[in-house]
């Protein structure tokens, strides 16, 4: 990538019920050039524990992000997801909702 400039790092935020839009955006924007931080799918119900430190990676990812991306698919946003658009911009990330991208 000599003389390219780099693409920000993009910290994806967002329910797993879009988990499909959020594995595109991935894919999608990795193929753009960018790194792509996004929440990670156990493939078994996650005890307590687990969804605590899950969260918490998750924040840490947002912390990392030159911007974040909310996958708010019809303007959903749910309680993590929130508390993760608030860390950003206590971080002082820039964040982005897909829904403002949309064609209206």
């Amino acid at each position: 990538m000599s003389g390219s400039r780099p693409r920000p790092v993009v910290t994806l935020c967002g329910s797993w019920r879009f988990a499909a839009e959020i594995q595109r955006l991935t894919a999608e924007l990795t193929l753009a050039g960018h790194v792509v931080l996004a929440p990670v799918a156990v493939p078994r119900e996650p005890t307590p524990d687990e969804r605590e430190r899950l969260a918490d990676v998750h924040l840490r990812r947002v912390a990392m992000a030159d911007e974040v991306l909310v996958v708010d698919v019809d303007g959903y946003l749910g309680e993590s997801t929130r508390r993760e658009v608030e860390h950003a911009r206590a971080c002082g990330v820039p964040v982005r909702f897909l829904s403002d991208q949309a064609p209206a």
